[in-house]
């Protein structure tokens, strides 16, 4: 790559001239150098009498005046190269904060003028009407700071990303905590990064006067670090109260060989086997306007740490058995309770019990979902 983007710093130059090529090769034709029995040659052969110079008629000039040759081409020069690939400099950084004001640079300046950088060259260089190389010539840096304004030192130097939506981590559960110290975060920690959490976050910048972003980045991290106390066990991991739960009435459905039975009536997802319950445990469904379906299914696919790409959510020891409905672990379930509600999936709130089921149950096995 960087060879032929190097080509751009020379292409420019201009060819030696084509006529110039041809009197040299028919210089080197007329024997010019040495003879062949390696005494010098004495120049071209004149067809004067002997006696008579061959330039006595020839020299009809005036005086002593020199005939002008042909003029040549001259060499034009290469345009100056004021960035190109690979540099990694404070003015590939300006450079790419000028692009960032024009829409050609979507990304945080870094100071390295890569791929990213030579496309966005390449963009302003076509919008411009400008020749496209993708480097950076004095022309090309002209035309750019004259449309721009000199970068700010946020502009150079932007802060960085703590955490964001889609975060699932221990440090999210720590956000949560410290955001709950403030009054911000009202529910327990569960650290997933979502709706929830995203408006907790803006509703702390705004409070300290940052820009409410719902992001956290390095200023809102100090920030919130600074003033809360550093999380305990029991801060990050309140206890949580797992009622113990009774198998329900089983539909009748659920009385024949390997059945996930699930009961609307009574919350419960109960795990039989030829009519046996082998565990029972508190399940939670559909809001009104994304119902969990009722009927008889079986399990077709089971995900163990998946993540929903719909929702940009995590789905731990995901078991799908109708379209995209699943039976899972629910973070929010098992530090909220009946207080949400999931998109149509099944959603289980003891991680231990769901973890121990997704190691029982087998792709094939029946599931019936029933009032």
């Amino acid at each position: 790559m960087r060879s032929a983007l190097s080509y751009g710093r020379f292409r420019r130059r201009a060819a030696v001239p084509a006529v110039a090529g041809a009197a040299l090769v028919a210089l080197l034709l007329s024997g010019c150098g040495s003879d062949a029995d390696g005494t010098e040659a004495d120049g071209p052969a004149s067809s004067a009498p002997a006696g008579e110079s061959p330039t006595a008629e020839a020299d009809e000039g005036d005086g002593d005046e020199t005939p002008s040759e042909e003029p040549t081409e001259e060499e034009t020069p290469a345009e100056p190269v004021v960035m190109d690939f690979g540099d990694e400099t404070d003015q590939v950084r300006e450079l790419q904060a000028r692009l960032a004001q024009l829409g050609h640079f979507a990304a945080q300046p870094t100071g390295y003028y890569g791929d990213v950088t030579l496309g966005a060259v390449s963009e302003y260089q076509r919008a411009a009407g400008m020749e496209v190389s993708g480097v950076v010539f004095e022309s090309t840096w002209a035309a750019l700071t004259g449309e721009t304004e000199a970068p700010g030192e946020r502009d150079l130097y932007p802060p960085q990303q703590i955490l964001g939506y889609g975060d699932n981590s221990e440090q999210v559960r720590e956000l949560q905590a410290r955001l709950k110290q403030l009054d911000h975060f009202d529910e327990n920690p569960t650290g997933y990064y979502g709706d929830v959490t995203a408006a907790a976050v803006r509703s702390y910048q705004q409070a300290a006067g940052l820009e409410a972003t719902g992001t956290v980045f390095e200023d809102t991290w100090a920030a919130l670090t600074a003033e809360t106390e550093t999380p305990g066990e029991e801060d990050m991991y309140p206890p949580v109260e797992i009622p113990e739960v009774e198998p329900a009435a089983l539909d009748e459905r659920c009385l024949t060989g390997r059945v996930l039975c699930i009961s609307k009536t009574s919350s419960t997802l109960s795990w039989v086997i030829d009519g046996e319950v082998q565990m029972a445990v508190d399940v939670r469904f559909g809001a009104e306007q994304t119902p969990t379906r009722e009927g008889e299914f079986e399990v077709y696919w089971k995900s163990r740490n998946h993540h929903s790409t719909l929702y940009d959510s995590p789905m731990p020891y995901a078991m799908f058995f109708d379209g995209g409905q699943a039976v899972h672990y629910s973070q929010d379930f098992a530090a909220n309770g009946y207080n949400g509600a999931s998109h149509g999936c099944v959603n289980v709130r003891d991680e231990g019990a769901i973890a121990a089921l997704f190691d029982e149950v087998n792709e094939g096995d029946k599931v019936i979902v029933y009032w």
